[in-house]
């Protein structure tokens, strides 16, 4: 009997591992408006220390000016994708302008560098910014929590705003373009690590998740399909 229990409950700790498997929470992190100077700067130190992986939606008159900034978000590891040149409403825009947002962008992306998603600034999506979307292979990205980190300097109330809201799957908005938002995003990363989060990009997020992106669609999470 005793050789029963024992072999019963060696059983039962083998299956601890892949119960953990199965719980493992993903989340990505999205950074807007950038490159930056020091702020990204700031901003990458702290996740090269941390091990940690995000995506930065960039507009392209900053990437000229700081195309050594760019050349190390590539350079580590990090996903680019597009946020527009001019950081211009693109939902009244002409299709043709719409798409030399793109083009003019990815001109001074580093070499090697192909992004698969669009974030239009402010979210703003009609008609034409999909089209153009699908035309040129891109997804369009959303967001599922955002903490309006542009809106405040209180790095406490970023932090809060985004811990109480996260889920399994979600995808953050955030900004590398004041102290506070750095201070706030570094913090949220220590936060959910603690609390069994993978931090991951959101090209890596759809691929967790089974998810084929599809040009001209639009995405703001991915979570688990029984959630």
């Amino acid at each position: 009997m005793r050789r029963i229990l024992a072999a019963l409950l060696c059983l039962g700790f083998l299956a601890f591992p892949v119960r953990g498997a199965e719980e493992q929470k993903y989340v990505a992190l999205t950074f807007d408006d950038g490159p930056s100077g020091k702020y990204t700067h700031q901003l990458l130190d702290g996740l090269y220390d941390r091990g940690v992986k995000a995506t930065f939606l960039l507009c392209g008159y900053r990437i000229k000016d700081y195309p050594d900034i760019t050349q190390r978000i590539f350079d580590e590891g990090h996903e680019i994708g597009f946020h527009g040149y001019s950081h211009k409403n693109m939902k009244d825009m002409s299709r043709r302008d719409i798409a030399a947002e793109i083009i003019d962008t990815q001109a001074m992306l580093p070499e090697g560098c192909k992004p698969v998603f669009l974030r239009p600034p402010g979210g703003c999506c009609g008609d034409g910014v999909r089209q153009v979307a699908e035309a040129r292979g891109l997804a369009i990205l959303s967001w599922s929590v955002d903490p309006r980190d542009w809106a405040t300097h209180d790095t406490a109330a970023i932090e809060q705003s985004v811990l109480k809201n996260v889920d399994d799957g979600d995808i953050v908005l955030l900004h590398d373009m004041t102290t506070s938002s750095v201070k706030a995003a570094l913090d949220i990363v220590d936060a959910l690590l603690e609390q069994n989060f993978r931090i991951v990009t959101v090209s890596e997020l759809a691929k967790t998740r089974g998810v084929s992106l599809k040009p001209g669609k639009t995405y703001a999470c991915f979570p688990k399909k029984d959630r």
